[in-house]
């Protein structure tokens, strides 16, 4: 099967996987949905003199796009994992090599893009972000293995 092709199906799964342990999160901790992707959005559309819309328009694609960016960077980053990896890799490096790209490619953009800052996140924040990111990286590691 063709790289490209295991790279979006590996990265669809992971995205779901991610998904999902984001809205158990959510669900368990009653916490609110994250606003970076929707204010990502919003700075990208000023930067590029994009018009969403007025009013309820605009915010409904905001959100949509906030969210399809997301399962781009989901696909990308799996994506990109075949590409760059050739040879299998074992399961603790493929899972840190898949978790890693999909957390920078979601955070680095949104540091440069002035949304949100890291280095300034307390702990909670952290385990928000790292355990569905690790989520990703386990199930697109499996289903890209899955597919050799």
């Amino acid at each position: 099967m063709h790289t490209l092709v295991k790279g979006l199906i590996a990265g669809a799964a992971g995205t779901t996987a991610l998904n999902t342990v984001s809205y158990l999160d959510m669900l368990v901790r009653a916490r609110a949905a994250s606003s970076t992707p929707r204010q990502a959005v919003a700075k990208l559309s000023d930067l590029t003199h994009t018009d969403l819309g007025e009013g309820d328009r605009a915010a409904n694609r905001t959100e949509a796009l906030g969210s399809l960016m997301g399962y781009a960077t989901g696909v990308a980053s799996a994506i990109a994992y075949g590409f760059l990896s050739g040879r299998r890799r074992s399961w603790p490096v493929g899972v840190l090599a898949l978790t890693a790209l999909a957390m920078s490619g979601s955070n680095v953009p949104l540091t440069l893009l002035d949304v949100t800052h890291p280095s300034e996140w307390p702990a909670g924040a952290w385990v928000s972000d790292v355990v569905p990111h690790l989520a990703y990286g386990i199930t697109a590691y499996a289903a890209y293995e899955l597919m050799r």
